[in-house]
């Protein structure tokens, strides 16, 4: 069996090693993330693993992994900032604020079955000054990322309560991933 990964991050390719997983294909899924209307985070961040599991093509015997996170801030969907604006938009939000990443995980094993899970993690920012706020900025981390950061970097410090899965927040929850890549096969380390 032949895993492929539906994702380009280079973060969820290590998080896969630490399981002692190494995917024999990357594919990079074209998917449209745009929330639908009064679209949920939980509903959204589901439906986006799935349809990226669905958008890669799969030959016999492969297993396909595809995954999405995204930050809930009570309803309101914190996706990817896309730009410095939007990026310092979000921070200011979770700033002292407890928030939600959901990341969402599905596999499609070689019989075509489609599994998912999710991961909820409950974090909670220090409330931020403006000058950490342009710091973070200028280090250009957090552009690409839901809610425009990424804890396996300087906003770690942000943090000052989590709840859940650090994996999780990173993009691949291990304890989630590890259970359905046994049950679909997956020889794992």
């Amino acid at each position: 069996m032949r895993l492929v990964l539906a994702s380009t991050s280079p973060r969820r390719r290590d998080l896969l090693a630490r399981l002692g997983v190494e995917p024999a294909r990357i594919a990079s899924p074209d998917v449209d993330e745009t929330p639908l209307p009064r679209e949920l985070p939980r509903s959204y961040v589901l439906r986006l693993a799935e349809a990226k599991a669905r958008a890669v093509d799969r030959a016999p015997g492969e297993i396909v992994l595809a995954g999405d996170t995204t930050i809930a801030l009570g309803r309101r969907i914190l996706g990817k900032a896309e730009d410095e604006a939007e990026q310092r938009r979000m921070l200011e939000l979770l700033s002292g604020r407890r928030h939600h990443c959901l990341t969402a995980i599905c596999v499609i094993d070689t019989q075509g079955k489609m599994r998912t899970r999710l991961s909820d993690t409950i974090v909670a920012f220090k409330p931020l000054s403006t000058a950490e706020i342009d710091a973070y900025l200028a280090s250009g981390e957090g552009l690409g990322k839901a809610g425009g950061y990424g804890i396996q970097g300087r906003a770690e410090a942000f943090v000052r309560f989590l709840s859940g899965s650090h994996s999780g927040v990173i993009g691949l929850p291990l304890f989630e991933t590890r259970a359905l890549l046994a049950t679909a096969g997956v020889a794992l380390g």
